[in-house]
Formats: C-alpha cells, sequence, structure tokens
C-alpha cells in the first residue's frame, strides 16, 4: 500500500512542507500499529546510513549545489555509531503522542485513539504535525 507522508514541524523558520512516497509493508490497522510500522523502518534506515561508506570521498560539483539550497554543506559524516534501538524508538514516539508533542491527519481528518480502527486508503495524504515547546522566562 502506497501513502504519501507530509511532516511539519510549527516551530520551525521554514514553512517547507516535503510530501514523500511512502510504501507500506502491509496495511496497518490501527494508529499505534502505523506509527510502529513509521519507527521501525526509519530505525533500520538509520542503522543502515550508519554502516555505509561513501564511494567518492569528496563533494562533486552537484552535491554541493544541492546541499546550499538546502542551507547546510557538508561530508554527511556520523560521529556517533550508536546503533538505534527500535523498541525504545517506537516505545518513544508511541508516548509523544500521548502527550501531544504531536498530532496524526489522515487526508485532513486528526486521528486521535491509538488503538480504534484505522481506516486507511490507497494513495491517502498522511501529515505529521510536531509541537514546538516554548521555553523562556516570564518577567
Amino acid at each position: 500500500m502506497k501513502v504519501f507522508i507530509t511532516v511539519k514541524s510549527l516551530g520551525k523558520k521554514k514553512n517547507d512542507l516535503s510530501r514523500i512516497e511512502w510504501q507500506l509493508i502491509r496495511t496497518p490497522e490501527t494508529l499505534r500499529a502505523f506509527i510502529t510500522d513509521m519507527v521501525t523502518e526509519n530505525v533500520k534506515k538509520f542503522n543502515s546510513r550508519q554502516t555505509e561508506v561513501p564511494l567518492v570521498p569528496y563533494l562533486t560539483g552537484s552535491e554541493i549545489e544541492q546541499q546550499g539550497s538546502v542551507g547546510k554543506v557538508g561530508f554527511g559524516t556520523l560521529y556517533n555509531e550508536q546503533q538505534a534501538d527500535s523498541a525504545d524508538a517506537v516505545h518513544t514516539a508511541i508516548l509523544a503522542h500521548e502527550d501531544g508533542l504531536y498530532k496524526v491527519f489522515i487526508n485532513g481528518e486528526e486521528i486521535d485513539s491509538l488503538d480504534e480502527p484505522l481506516l486507511l486508503e490507497e494513495s491517502a495524504d498522511v501529515a505529521f504535525i510536531r509541537f514546538t515547546m516554548l521555553a523562556g522566562r516570564l518577567w
């Protein structure tokens, strides 16, 4: 099943929303299962990225141009070689949703309950909106 994922952080200065095509391995029955699948796949990608060795040990002109358009040019060196734990990441993501740190919208409708049946259709638009906590001092 194919869905389109949009991630937005309300506290970011850039207002870019990127719509990413995401292939689901199986159709999730609940929001909890959907979040678990998303986090597990992202942890796998993160852990495999750490073991990749670049074929070209320098940046080409097109890579510099591409990274410059985003605002940061770097070699992509990862200094922390620690592998992410999938179970911990899933627990953290579920806890963050329960604490209201992000909301999930499917085709414009907010999905709040983690364990109610989820109706996810082919090519559905899924949006994750992350909230930023404000910190400061009241004078």
